[in-house]
């Protein structure tokens, strides 16, 4: 038995081994905390009233979104996580913290701000197709008390992690003092940083360590539009000479990823997914699988493959998604 186990694990994809080390990892988030309302439903008549479909609903379901999902993606894949962010003292606030707290994953960074809507997405679903989208939000800054409390906890929490991610859905956390305090802390200790950005903030992450634009806010970002692989190499330097970071990788949707070090070296990676029915969440997802992949020893090369191969098995799923180490290493020698 023991010897079949070892034919079994010598043919396995390399990367395989990273994957299992995840448990190991230990990683804290920091960013934009929502609620992922889906009501579901069918549609068989056009209304007499105006001319929009008439969803007849058939269930609902909600899920942790944003910042949220990227520690339920960590969780999922056996990794250590803990998050810190703002929801409202609300009752949607209320379920993503007790939600939080019943998948283990600690929320004392988690504030409650007066006077302050919990952001939340409410997604109509019909026949695998999204009908229409309605957003509860308040996308100003924080308060500055909010701030001072958020940066205290990272002061004191984050030695006990290897990565920290930042993940930015422009909805309020990420303010420029708060992120250059958790930058400056996350350097002292030596820990690695990876960035899901908002092109409205590129300024604040100067000298991080991963930084993941999609091809739309790296056209923006860079000011060159993205047409071809010339003008995509030209803005994936551009952006790396700019923020003065390790690496750029640059998601491109069917496209793949194409990643950017500092070292001169740029790799593009082509996608792996076999279906896209929904691309909702898969940002959280490819941040997840690096940080987890980095805090485990992996390359930034191996952990961009990584993750391209994790994103590519959660848009073929309708709805926030996360994927589990099981799928993700199945999926891995499926194509070794």
């Amino acid at each position: 038995m023991e010897k079949a186990a070892e034919r079994r694990r010598r043919k396995e994809d390399p990367l395989s081994h990273y994957v299992r080390k995840f448990p190991e990892a230990k990683v804290l988030v920091l960013g934009d905390l929502m609620l992922d309302h889906y009501v579901w439903g069918t549609v068989r008549r056009i209304s007499p009233e105006a001319p929009v479909p008439v969803v007849n609903v058939t269930s609902e379901s909600m899920l942790l979104g944003g910042a949220a999902n990227v520690c339920h993606n960590i969780t999922s894949l056996g990794g250590q996580t803990e998050i810190a962010g703002i929801v409202g003292k609300d009752p949607s606030g209320d379920w993503i913290i007790e939600h939080l707290k019943e998948m283990k994953i600690p929320a004392k960074g988690v504030i409650q701000e007066e006077g302050r809507p919990t952001t939340r997405k409410t997604r109509i679903i019909a026949h695998s197709q999204q009908v229409v989208r309605f957003d509860h939000e308040k996308r100003g800054e924080i308060s500055p008390e909010s701030q001072r409390k958020l940066l205290t906890f990272l002061e004191k929490n984050l030695e006990s992690y290897r990565c920290l991610v930042i993940s930015d859905y422009d909805k309020g956390v990420v303010t420029e003092s708060l992120i250059k305090g958790a930058i400056n802390r996350a350097k002292e200790l030596n820990i690695k940083i990876i960035v899901d950005p908002k092109i409205s903030h590129f300024s604040y992450y100067k000298g991080v360590t991963l930084i993941t634009p999609n091809h739309l806010e790296a056209s923006e970002c860079s000011g060159i539009e993205i047409e071809d692989e010339a003008t995509l190499l030209k803005a994936g330097w551009t952006i790396l000479s700019k923020l003065d970071c390790e690496s750029v990788l640059i998601t491109r949707g069917e496209h793949g990823m194409s990643l950017f070090e500092k070292t001169g070296e740029v790799t593009h990676i082509p996608t792996v997914a076999q279906n896209v029915f929904d691309v909702t969440g898969a940002g959280d997802t490819v941040v997840s699988v690096l940080s987890l992949a980095l805090s485990a020893g992996a390359g930034l090369k191996d952990s961009a493959v990584l993750a391209n191969h994790a994103a590519g098995i959660v848009v073929g799923i309708v709805g926030t998604a996360t994927v589990n180490r099981e799928t993700l290493l199945n999926d891995l020698n499926r194509l070794s």
